[in-house]
């Protein structure tokens, strides 16, 4: 199995091989372009998110400056947004619903480490996939930790610290992030 086979299922994996090296090379140029286009139509925009991003619905926008690690790991669900400076690390699936509204500032965090610093020590790393439903809204600097899934309709305060699943139609809050309701 390659390292990029074993991260894509979310077993341990070496994020200093080669070919994972070039992908994230490959993704900085890309991002390179996308952040340089940001004055550019919408419709411009929206073709350069298509050419990196593994799917992107109808309207979907992210304001430059954008941050990921591969790009081929996210879907953008139908008229969802991103606001400036948000922070993708791909290195397992993250799926965003149709209108999901996501501040500035926000971060959202697949790659997972070793809790045993001996493993740590190695280079290894993991990740976990990250779901966030339709009609979602999160606040500016929130930060959605590996492994959660955030239902529909969805609301998380700015600035939460999400550790564990959101349900649909509650609202999170705090650090780390409870729900309410």
């Amino acid at each position: 199995m390659t390292e990029r086979e074993k991260m894509l299922a979310g077993r341990l994996y070496n994020a200093a091989d080669p070919e994972l090296q070039a992908e994230l090379a490959a993704a900085a140029a890309w991002l390179a372009r996308y952040n340089a286009a940001g004055t550019e139509a919408p419709a411009a925009r929206l073709a350069l998110l298509r050419e990196r991003l593994s799917e992107v619905g109808d309207g979907a926008a992210i304001r430059p400056p954008f941050h990921c690690d591969y790009g081929w790991n996210i879907r953008l669900g139908a008229g969802a947004f991103l606001n400036f400076n948000c922070v993708i690390l791909d290195v397992a699936e993250v799926a965003i619903g149709d209108r999901a509204q996501i501040g500035p500032g926000v971060q959202i965090l697949t790659a997972d480490h070793p809790r045993d610093a001996a493993t740590r020590a190695l280079g290894l790393e993991s990740g976990r996939p990250i779901r966030i439903g339709a009609d979602v809204w999160i606040g500016g600097g929130a930060l959605i930790l590996p492994g959660v899934t955030i239902g529909d309709g969805a609301v998380i305060g700015a600035g939460a610290v999400v550790t564990r699943d959101v349900p649909a139609g509650a609202t999170a809050m705090g650090n780390p992030a409870r729900a309410r309701g």
